[in-house]
């Protein structure tokens, strides 16, 4: 019998593993382009662009980090540490964003920004962007391709979705036909996209109403054509308005989930910190699964 000084000592119960903090890629701005009026587009590249972790999916999308630049933090950023040593205010602060496209072969990858004046941490950042300064992003990833076999296809959104639309649009087969509704202030805030022939783009202003607070998209669907056939939707922006897209998709033309990408960019009154978080709160909530 082993005496209590020899016992061997119980094993510690297992605690919940981590995943693994994701890799920092940070990159070098190389240029900035206004594509309108309150869309800039930033491209970067550089050394740090193989930390990147590309996926397939259409809509590819990254979180990218932003740093107070008085703290003078350097990236890539020890997220785990500045728990414990900044103030939350003080830690660099996760934003999702659109990879408008990727160029593997230069290095280079475009992200657009809506730009509203001062309001924001990201549109900010980009409109005052400048060759050289650093951008450090996780990612990307993606969920989203659109089904080559569908009969037609429908894409729904306002300003924070034309980056991923646009790329929707172009990967499109060229015979591919159906309607894209998209949502924007003004006609100055209208851009080229590079859509089949086929498929009809439907403009829709807001003249001066704050984005988020009209049903402009869930009206247009509503009462736009419906061909015939099995539908590929892509349906992402503000909220409230793809919770009456919700509605409209499921509810009224009686759409399969599968058929479906549907979900919120953001949300009107919300700060994006919020927002993330009424994700898991029935308000946050568009859909079931």
């Amino acid at each position: 019998m082993s005496s209590p000084l020899t016992s061997p000592l119980p094993t510690p119960a297992a605690g919940p593993s981590r995943k693994p903090p994701r890799p920092q890629a940070v990159l070098t701005v190389l240029e900035k382009q206004w594509l309108s009026p309150h869309l800039v587009r930033v491209v970067a590249g550089g050394p740090g662009f193989a930390d990147l972790q590309d996926c397939d999916a259409t809509d590819r999308y990254a979180k990218l980090l932003f740093a107070k630049p008085h703290l003078g933090l350097v990236p890539p950023y020890d997220l785990a540490a500045l728990k414990d040593e900044l103030p939350a205010g003080d830690r660099p602060v996760k934003r999702t964003y659109t990879i408008r496209w990727l160029d593997a072969a230069s290095r280079r990858l475009a992200i657009d920004f809506v730009v509203h004046g001062d309001a924001g941490i990201a549109g900010p950042w980009a409109a005052a962007a400048a060759p050289g300064d650093l951008l450090v992003l996780m990612g990307p990833s993606g969920k989203w391709s659109p089904d080559q076999d569908a009969d037609w296809h429908l894409f729904v959104g306002d300003d924070s979705a034309l980056p991923a639309i646009a790329a929707g649009l172009e990967a499109l087969h060229p015979a591919a036909v159906g309607h894209a509704y998209l949502e924007v202030d003004s006609v100055a805030e209208i851009i080229p996209l590079a859509a089949p022939a086929g498929l009809e783009l439907h403009w829709l202003l807001r003249d001066g109403q704050a984005a988020g607070t009209t049903t402009l998209l869930a009206d247009a669907v509503a009462a736009g054509p419906w061909p015939e056939g099995r539908v590929d939707a892509f349906v992402h922006g503000e909220r409230g308005a793809m919770k009456a897209l919700r509605d409209v998709l499921f509810k009224d033309r009686g759409l399969a989930r599968a058929q479906v990408s549907l979900s919120g960019y953001w949300a009107y009154g919300r700060e994006e910190d919020t927002f993330q978080a009424e994700k898991r709160e029935p308000i946050g909530k568009i859909l079931d699964d």
